[in-house]
């Protein structure tokens, strides 16, 4: 994927078909900068400042960051022709990325969030349930073993592959 600013703050995005001639909106490429500060802040000493030059760069970086990570899940997906980018799917691609520190954290996580949904599924089952989101229960929600945080549609992203490498 080749990008290039443009001048009213859109990148527009162009090389291998699919994305070709889409625009993103800057705000949607990046993740929202007082997400990102209120996470730099639960590092530092209360009384620490942080630059919005610091917070911009961090911005920058994590978003890139995602970005690489689930394109590398995405083409997977995409080669074992699935539509949905999994928990799982990301795991392999940071170890595949070479971020293998970061996998076993990540497996712990994904393990305690769908402990924590089956749950709440249990809770809202015994309760009648509800329906959530495109009108699936809790309960047939948790039951996926794949579902949680960590997963998207693998359509939703701009480009059909990450031709974008470094």
């Amino acid at each position: 994927m080749v990008s290039s600013p443009e001048s009213n703050g859109h990148q527009r995005l162009g090389g291998d078909g699919e994305g070709s001639g889409s625009t993103i909106k800057e705000q949607d490429r990046l993740l929202p900068i007082a997400n990102v500060g209120r996470i730099m802040k639960q590092i530092l000493p209360p009384n620490a400042k942080i630059s919005k030059e610091a917070k911009e760069t961090m911005q920058e970086c994590v978003s890139e960051f995602i970005s690489f990570v689930t394109g590398e899940a995405s083409d997977k997906c995409h080669k074992e022709k699935r539509k949905t980018v999994n928990g799982d799917d990301i795991c392999w691609a940071l170890s595949t990325l070479g971020f293998d520190d970061y996998v076993e954290p990540m497996r712990r996580y994904l393990q305690k969030y769908r402990e924590t949904e089956g749950d709440r599924a249990a809770a809202a089952g015994a309760s009648g349930g509800h329906l959530g989101r495109g009108g699936n229960s809790s309960d047939d929600r948790a039951n996926q073993p794949n579902s949680g945080p960590l997963m998207f549609n693998a359509l939703d992203r701009n480009t059909g592959s990450s031709s974008r490498r470094y």
